[in-house]
């Protein structure tokens, strides 16, 4: 039981870090074309994906693992804002995914703490889901209008706060 357990949030902690890297080259990224609702999105994503990953790695040291701080995959150096948030939509499903696949492995391997926080983790990429996919309607439906109020938005911003962006 212990020994699949760990070998699952460790599984999860490599995803988790990928989505990091990945979310923040996401903000700079925006950030640098000024959408800066966007940006901030990415952002927030990724700090919750830290927090994930501390969550995980706690239960293998509980479990007297060995935390693996592997990235599971390379950060793909995309410019485009349609395709960050598909690339972003299709992790968080992929994640879901996963995790409910992964807490039903640990009820069967009676480790009901594991199975409780796999299913949390489910929770928090359903809603980072629905967020990006919201954002990818939000796009379709506006188009580059939508990205263009965004950096409009970021201009007023900056101006507000005498050159330099607010936090």
């Amino acid at each position: 039981m212990k020994k699949e357990s760990i070998e699952l949030l460790n599984k999860a902690i490599a995803d988790e870090l990928a989505a990091v890297h990945q979310y923040m080259y996401f903000h700079f990224r925006c950030d640098d074309m000024g959408y800066e609702l966007l940006s901030n999105l990415f952002k927030r994503t990724a700090i919750e994906e830290m927090l994930h990953v501390e969550l995980l790695a706690e239960r293998i040291l509980f479990l007297r693992g060995e935390v693996e701080m592997n990235v599971a995959h390379e950060v793909q150096k995309i410019h485009d804002v349609k395709k960050m948030l598909e690339l972003a939509t299709q992790m968080e499903t992929g994640s879901a995914r996963d995790y409910n696949e992964w807490a039903n492995l640990c009820a069967k391997n009676a480790d009901s703490a594991t199975k409780k926080i796999f299913e949390a983790l489910v929770d928090d990429e359903e809603r980072h889901f629905d967020q990006y996919d919201k954002e990818m309607d939000n796009l379709s439906r506006f188009g580059d209008n939508y990205l263009a109020l965004q950096s409009i938005e970021h201009s007023k911003n900056i101006a507000a706060a005498g050159g330099k962006p607010l936090a």
